[in-house]
């Protein structure tokens, strides 16, 4: 198996029951595993609702390590669509040419010193900078506050030892407390102001809605960008043809982006919870018991996608879900697509092939199924264009 194949577990399951089953800290989930019950059950957002107690939906479960509710996250319409206007247009700003310009230098650094050095560890040296560093863009602060969250590791709420690390999360919190009040002290325009001005309803948010956004902005695209990165690079130096297609080829790059998040699917799955007796796939499920959409599984559907284990970066019809469906779609999807395609164009003008040199997968365990999302380590080295 090649070090950057990603297997589909769930494959039996959703051909023959549709659904799969997991025990999440002794509150079960039922996954919708088909493409069209992720996207109808993620449609119906009064059956299966995202504001339930705050951290729920979340798998695993943060209901032990948070009580502030992450917003427009965990919120349902019709607020979700008031709160989503309030901060939308910030999560647009990826698009603004210097914006990007900025991105482009960010990444064409990471990429130059990775040329400079025999070997790079993909996940902690290459993929973790680089979605601080950018981080740093969306918020619009300092470009070294990157450091501090690159000295948090790869998620703000977990650790080596334990999936949920409370202490590790009131790093977050207390982190956040100090940047509004030192914001709301020197107002400017960074993120923070931004939403301390910000009104819903006439109303100015209160703290605790601005530390739900900024909670959600940092744990929401932190290693799921990481996955996207590293499995990204690992796919390249395994299929260098690709790389050249695309320097041959750019109007495919856009596509190619799709694609890989398609197939990788960077968050397997989220949660929802029931408000009443219903069924998911024809299977029962209760009130007040929780469904997952299992995004990874829609993504890989035979009957949605031709040859869905295998990524075509020339793919055009891709109504993959790697990015949420319906209401919930990713907030942050924008950033992200413009660090990939920063990411893409950058390796086609300056690296001409990868080699990978050792790997250890990350796997997820969702009850009978075991998942690879990415790596918990890569090291590799990056081979330098000869048009340099």
């Amino acid at each position: 198996m090649a070090k950057s194949e990603i297997s589909d577990p769930f494959e039996k399951a959703r051909l023959e029951k549709g659904i799969g089953e997991m025990d999440d800290q002794n509150d079960p989930v039922v996954m919708a595993l088909r493409h069209k019950d992720v996207r109808r059950c993620a449609h119906n957002h009064k059956t299966f609702i995202s504001g339930a107690e705050p951290g729920r939906i979340v798998i695993p479960s943060e209901v032990s390590i948070r009580d502030i509710r992450q917003i427009p996250f965990e919120v349902d319409p019709p607020m979700h669509g008031v709160y989503r206007a309030v901060v939308e247009p910030w999560f647009k700003r990826p698009l603004e040419a210097d914006y990007n310009t900025a991105l482009k230098k960010q990444i064409g650094a990471i990429i130059d010193e990775a040329l400079s050095k025999d070997v790079v560890e993909v996940v902690k040296e290459f993929a973790l900078v680089l979605q601080s560093r950018a981080l740093t863009l969306l918020f619009n602060v300092p470009f070294s506050e990157s450091d501090t969250w690159i000295s948090w590791g790869t998620h703000v709420f977990r650790s080596q030892e334990t999936a949920l690390d409370a202490s590790k999360a009131n790093v977050l919190y207390d982190y956040i407390d100090k940047q509004i009040t030192h914001a709301i002290a020197n107002p400017g325009d960074d993120f923070y102001s931004m939403l301390l001005a910000a009104e819903v309803n006439e109303k100015k948010l209160t703290k605790e809605e601005i530390k739900g956004v900024i909670i959600l902005t940092f744990a929401g695209g932190r290693d799921t960008v990481i996955n996207a990165v590293t499995n990204s690079i690992a796919y390249f130096a395994e299929h260098p043809k690709a790389l050249h297609r695309l320097k041959e080829d750019p109007k495919l790059v856009n596509f190619a982006i799709e694609e890989l998040i398609r197939y990788f699917s960077p968050l397997t799955h989220m949660g929802r919870v029931v408000t009443e007796d219903t069924h998911v796939c024809e299977h029962a499920v209760k009130a007040d018991s929780r469904i997952s959409l299992n995004w990874a599984s829609a993504n890989r559907d035979a009957s949605v996608f031709e040859k869905p284990n295998e990524v075509l970066i020339d793919r055009k019809i891709n109504p993959h879900v790697a990015f949420g469906f319906g209401t919930h779609n990713c907030l942050g999807a924008t950033h992200a697509r413009q660090i990939l395609k920063v990411l893409i164009n950058t390796l086609i003008d300056k690296v001409d092939s990868i080699d990978i040199i050792e790997a250890e997968d990350n796997i997820e365990t969702l009850g009978e199924f075991k998942r690879k999302v990415g790596f918990n380590n890569i090291k590799v080295k990056f081979n330098a264009s000869n048009t340099l």
